[in-house]
């Protein structure tokens, strides 16, 4: 049956609203920003419709002076994370390469597909951490690559570090880069060269749940789960360190470079009197034709390297959906850089965060739900590089309303498989008397419960601040986000020194000057990411890769959807 044609008033209805959500005149500054728009100009109404529009006057002193302010900052940053990616000290980067082996991040670079990005995680990680010692990035690098086609986890000991040996903070990071692979279903891909745990760090090594242990526990598990579990050994393997190749599904091993032993030498002397060297005791021959510890032999690193992306390309294993989408995004229409104007150092200013969804998200659409409803919380419908998308953010306190709108914006995802992006800056939930009759704390706990509750991936960027309550319910690191980044002026506490300062003066106490400085200290993005309370810091104008990377690791063809099973919501 054919539809009857619209009639001359319903079309000249039509014309007026799509004129009236067009975008206003601005400026444009950019000739790709301008083709940008004309070709949105012809692009479906919703789409038109939904296109953010920006406020943004880079000419003036207010914009200039936060990107002032953010460039410093993000400077320091990156002069920091450049000297953390050297590894340990020049003689030790020297004595590595004399004996004919990669560096840590060459070997990386050589194993990933030639072009495509390594999203390395956490490399702040042992930052001024132990007093009197230097551990860059935790003595192990761990991240998101791409490998024969197949998005991977790879973690690799850097022996330039303390020998490869394991800090508490080398376990924890490493335990994070399994828990990452098995929350999304990434194949691991270990690349040995570790003289095992630090002896004197053992009590915080060795016997608990959470340490050196629990890798090869995790091993077992994922290689269970059906997850590929394939080493190559560069080095020494050590000890309990053994078992991360001889738990493995595949292991690779380099002659004469790669050693896998209970015990070395010394300690082999010392128990039997036998006087072996360690290519005779766990060598990678006697390893690959004798005691079959090891799958393949390579003549050095490259030659590994190569049999391991052999290895991948031969999992069977569901390609990296990154080519699929790459026809249907568009960049952003303004330019990402922008952000460090925008949002400058002082989070006593609210971030207009309309102008940072816009920079990140595909063509600056963004399809608003409930804007008029809660509107200190924003969310909303986008995509990030082809993904769908459902954004969480904050635009001020979280009241009842925008509790209730954000519990039930995250419903709607989860029904839908829709992964979830939080921005988070916040102070915390409402309070006072009003607030607390309005059921502040049940409805916030709506926001809490749906957030642990869905069952879909979820990604925390802290443009702001991260403070008490708000914290759970914007998906902190306690509610087991896919992915949480930082950018550097991102502030994490259970409350500002400036607030500390009033709660104690008002129930008569003197704040200590030591106590507000120390809360100041622990409340840096550095003293976080040292820690691993995140996945690392990053410069706001990265952002947008970062949550593609994220999102191209977490939807592979391998994760199964998962039915969510609500808590109860108390009415």
């Amino acid at each position: 049956m054919a539809l009857a044609a619209p009639s001359r008033e319903l079309l000249a209805l039509f014309r007026r609203s799509l004129r009236a959500t067009a975008l206003p005149r601005q400026p444009y500054r950019s000739r790709q920003c301008r083709r940008a728009i004309a070709t949105h100009a012809h692009s479906h109404h919703a789409s038109q419709v939904s296109i953010l529009p920006t406020a943004v006057d880079t000419s003036s002193a207010d914009y200039k002076e936060n990107k002032r302010s953010m460039d410093d900052v993000v400077s320091r940053i990156s002069a920091l994370h450049a000297r953390i990616s050297q590894g340990g000290p020049p003689k030790s980067r020297e004595k590595h390469v004399s004996r004919g082996k990669m560096l840590v991040r060459d070997r990386i670079t050589a194993l990933i597909d030639p072009g495509t990005s390594f999203l390395e995680l956490s490399s702040l990680a042992g930052f001024e951490v132990y007093p009197g010692e230097d551990v860059p990035a935790g003595g192990i690098v761990t991240g998101i690559g791409t490998v024969s086609g197949v998005t991977c986890m790879i973690v690799a000991n850097d022996s330039t570090v303390k020998g490869g040996t394991y800090y508490p903070v080398t376990v924890k990071k490493h335990l994070r880069a399994q828990e990452i692979a098995q929350q999304n279903r990434l194949p691991c891909i270990y690349l040995v060269d570790s003289g095992g745990a630090n002896l004197p760090h053992q009590a915080d090594v060795f016997p608990d749940r959470d340490h050196f242990g629990r890798i090869f526990y995790n091993q077992a598990r994922m290689s269970g789960m059906g997850i590929p579990q394939l080493s190559v050994v560069m080095g020494p393997c050590t000890a309990g360190g053994a078992y991360v190749p001889s738990m493995s599904d595949e292991s690779i091993i380099v002659e004469n470079q790669g050693h896998i032993f209970l015990a070395g030498p010394p300690l082999v002397k010392a128990a039997t009197g036998e006087v072996v060297s360690a290519e005779e005791l766990g060598g990678g021959r006697l390893h690959s034709e004798v005691s079959g510890v090891t799958d393949y032999l390579a003549v050095d690193d490259a030659h590994a390297l190569v049999l391991a992306r052999r290895s991948i390309s031969n999992l069977n294993w569901p390609q990296s959906q990154s080519d699929t989408v790459a026809k249907k995004w568009e960049e952003p229409l303004y330019d990402l850089e922008e952000l460090h104007g925008i949002v400058g150092t002082n989070l006593r200013r609210q971030i207009p965060i309309h102008e940072v969804i816009s920079r990140i998200v595909d063509g600056s659409a963004f399809a608003e739900f409930k804007a008029s409803y809660g509107s200190t919380l924003v969310t909303g419908f986008a995509h990030i590089y082809g993904h769908p998308v459902g954004i969480i953010a904050n635009n001020g306190i979280l009241f009842s309303e925008s509790s209730l709108k954000g519990a039930h914006f995250i419903q709607l995802c989860a029904k839908r498989n829709i992964p979830l992006v939080f921005l988070q800056n916040i102070s915390g939930f409402m309070v006072g008397k009003d607030a607390e009759a309005g059921g502040i704390a049940k409805n916030g706990a709506k926001l809490v419960t749906a957030v642990a509750c869905a069952e879909v991936p979820k990604f925390t960027v802290v443009v702001g601040s991260s403070a008490g309550a708000g914290n759970y319910g914007m998906c902190g690191r306690a509610y087991s986000p896919n992915f949480l980044f930082l950018w550097p002026t991102a502030k994490t506490s259970v409350m500002g020194p400036e607030q500390l300062s009033s709660v104690m003066e008002a129930v008569g106490k003197t704040v200590d000057p030591e106590l507000k400085a120390r809360i100041e200290r622990e409340s840096e993005a550095t003293f976080s990411s040292a820690r691993l309370w995140d996945d690392g810091v990053i410069p706001p104008s990265h952002t947008r890769r970062v949550l593609g990377m994220g999102l191209m690791a977490a939807c592979g063809g391998s994760v199964a959807r998962k039915e969510t099973s609500w808590g109860v919501f108390r009415m």
